[in-house]
């Protein structure tokens, strides 16, 4: 992906709110496609607080931990890698395990 160009923000959107034509715009920014021009404006409009940035889907699967574990082919539990680490766990942690009224319980011995 190609490094965003600064642009005074500011300059920006006083030029196209008041109506300055597009190619006196795309020359004063340096910009060769009225697709950048829109790209900047967007930015520009989100820099100053106008509209509210959009929401990336990746980042909001990496900002929960999954709390569910899961039981492989061979009968072992698997507990996702984010709430191993979250909890402190680390390879060759030893547990007992014991049948509770709700599931099991899973205590470390060390």
């Amino acid at each position: 992906m190609a490094k965003r160009k600064s642009v005074d923000s500011k300059k920006l959107i006083k030029m196209i709110e008041d109506e300055t034509p597009q190619p006196e715009i795309l020359a004063a920014f340096g910009f060769k496609t009225s697709t950048q021009l829109k790209s900047a404006y967007a930015n520009a409009l989100i820099d100053e607080g106008t509209v509210p940035p959009i929401k990336s889907g990746r980042g909001a699967a990496k900002a929960t931990i999954s709390n569910e574990v899961t039981v492989g082919k061979r009968g072992s539990i698997i507990v996702p890698k984010g709430l191993v680490a979250e909890l402190g766990y680390v390879e060759n942690d030893r547990f007992l395990v014991r049948k509770t009224k709700s599931g099991i319980s899973l205590k470390k011995l060390y």
